[in-house]
């Protein structure tokens, strides 16, 4: 099973959520440590390459931005409640730059 590593305040942003929702994102993100795919997912090539959403239907749509390519874990890179069909800009920059982070430190690790 893959650690689940999370980036900035993924982790406290999936606590804000419903419960409902909660245990979705975290049955979900299960599967992925256990190397199977989300129930309901989407790329999101936009925030960068390998990097998918999670799809949360509940009350309110949830999404949570997450990459399983890498061998040494599942990293969450955002979480976040979806108010409009599109994902706000702010939500994809905030991916974007988590990701960037997250690349940085891995090659940082492996110099």
């Amino acid at each position: 099973m893959k650690p689940l590593h999370w980036i900035g305040s993924a982790l406290a942003d999936l606590r804000a959520f419903p419960e409902d929702a909660r245990r979705v994102g975290g049955h979900n993100l299960h599967l992925l440590q256990l190397g199977f795919e989300a129930e309901d997912w989407k790329p999101m090539p936009t925030v960068g390459a390998g990097v998918y959403e999670i799809r949360i239907h509940t009350a309110t749509e949830h999404r949570i931005f997450y990459v399983a390519k890498f061998e040494e874990a599942v990293y969450a890179l955002h979480c976040f409640e979806k108010k409009s069909q599109r994902t706000p800009t702010r939500d994809l920059e905030l991916g974007r730059s988590r990701y960037r982070t997250l690349l940085r430190e891995r090659r940082t690790r492996n110099e």
